[in-house]
């Protein structure tokens, strides 16, 4: 039987529990926010509850449900698709020069900040490139911004690259997994503070089945099947 989601799913999914990486943020705002009321500041405290609160959101961390057959890519961020471009992939990347598809998604403030895994394999590589804080939509951040470029080789030996890029206000990208360490499809694998971008580049040849303007979810949305030869869809707004 099919199980309906409930008004009461909707909202521990909104405010799921935030995610480690978060927890020293909550408690210093929880510690600022106790200290207002008690020295008899009840407005600041109101203030505080307020922001301590959207930071909880901000780093929440809902489960979910991870598609596992193998040949599909899954999108490695919330938010919505602002590119589906055929570029050359960056130099860090190792890919060589040939042309690939990359999917670029675009997280607000308002969007799930964890990524994810698009594909299960070993992080062949893992690499911290420093740089500006720029408008993370634009092309010249892919060279100029700070960001991290993390490849996936599948038990196929196919590769398939993740880089998370900061923004004017993402001044952190975390890391949870190093060189040489196994993932899972769907696995977290690191978060982008308060919004930014994260582009995933496809193995030469493979067409994206997902269109700009489409809303992605981390961990469960198919952009890819390595199985098929379908080329990148076409879509409309309707």
């Amino acid at each position: 039987m099919a199980q309906g989601q409930s008004l009461l799913d909707t909202m521990i999914e909104m405010f799921a529990s935030p995610h480690p990486d978060g927890y020293k943020f909550v408690v210093g705002g929880a510690i600022a926010t106790l200290a207002a009321f008690i020295v008899g500041l009840p407005v600041l405290g109101l203030l505080l509850t307020l922001a301590t609160g959207f930071i909880s959101y901000v780093f929440r961390n809902p489960d979910r449900v991870t598609p596992l057959r193998e040949g599909l890519v899954l999108a490695p961020a919330d938010g919505r698709v602002t590119g589906v471009d055929t570029v050359r992939p960056p130099a860090e990347l190792g890919l060589g020069s040939t042309e690939s598809v990359r999917i670029s998604t675009s997280l607000s403030l308002f969007d799930v900040h964890i990524n994810r895994s698009p594909v299960a394999g070993r992080i062949k590589r893992s690499v911290y490139v420093p740089g500006a804080f720029g408008d993370a939509g634009s092309e010249k951040a892919t060279e100029e911004n700070e960001r991290r470029a993390m490849v996936v080789e599948t038990p196929q030996g196919v590769e398939i690259a993740v880089v998370q890029i900061a923004g004017a206000f993402a001044r952190r990208i975390v890391s949870f997994n190093g060189e040489g360490e196994s993932i899972g499809a769907g696995q977290r694998f690191g978060s982008i503070r308060f919004g930014s971008r994260v582009d995933l580049y496809l193995p030469p040849g493979k067409g994206a089945l997902i269109a700009v303007g489409q809303r992605m979810v981390a961990g469960e949305t198919v952009v890819a099947d390595l199985k098929s030869d379908e080329p990148t869809r076409e879509a409309r707004r309707v």
